[in-house]
């Protein structure tokens, strides 16, 4: 009778045919590529370009199911359903656990509540499976800067500095560079 009780379930939580979520796509040799461009961007504005190329990289989830999570997630914190967007990114790190964006985008929500503590781990996470995620990276940043941990935020800050010089959270190096020093 179990058996016969579990099966729905698990149709419910896997697209039909799927048991475990594929590997996320591999962009890296395009993200190099955008990455040595941002090196060499003229503007602000032309880096910005290029960021939005990333994001739409970052963004593109390891499949059709994976993809529906991850946009049900952010429609519904654009819309300030941040219960429902926790859901759904919930839902989009348990069916693919070594997917970036899952985690950075839960991050996001909890940031946005102001629970900074919630979104660390997430930022930890995100930044581990996609190193160069520049997202991650500046979340990472902004939430240890929200813990009023300035120095590790500051050397956070630093490494996605190194990607893209041309980043608008550039500005609060400096601030943070003078609250290490106040340590």
């Amino acid at each position: 009778m179990l058996r016969v009780v579990a099966l729905p379930l698990l149709c419910l939580l896997a697209p039909v045919g799927a048991l475990a979520c594929p590997a996320p796509p591999d962009h890296g040799a395009a993200l190099d590529t955008l990455f040595d461009r941002v090196q060499d961007a003229e503007s602000e504005q032309d880096a910005r370009l290029l960021s939005i190329e990333m994001w739409d990289l970052w963004s593109d989830a390891p499949d059709a199911h994976a993809q529906e999570l991850l946009d049900e997630g952010m429609t519904r914190r654009a819309s300030y359903d941040f219960e429902g967007a926790v859901a759904a990114f919930d839902a989009l790190i348990d069916y693919c656990p070594d997917y970036a964006e899952g985690y950075n985008q839960r991050a996001f929500v909890n940031f946005i509540r102001q629970d900074y503590a919630a979104a660390l781990p997430d930022l930890e996470r995100a930044v581990s499976l996609s190193p160069r995620h520049l997202g991650a990276l500046t979340g990472h940043a902004m939430t240890l800067m929200a813990l009023e941990r300035p120095g590790e935020a500051a050397l956070v800050l630093r490494r996605a500095l190194d990607l893209n010089p041309w980043l608008t959270e550039r500005h609060l190096l400096p601030v943070l560079e003078r609250a290490e020093e106040d340590i």
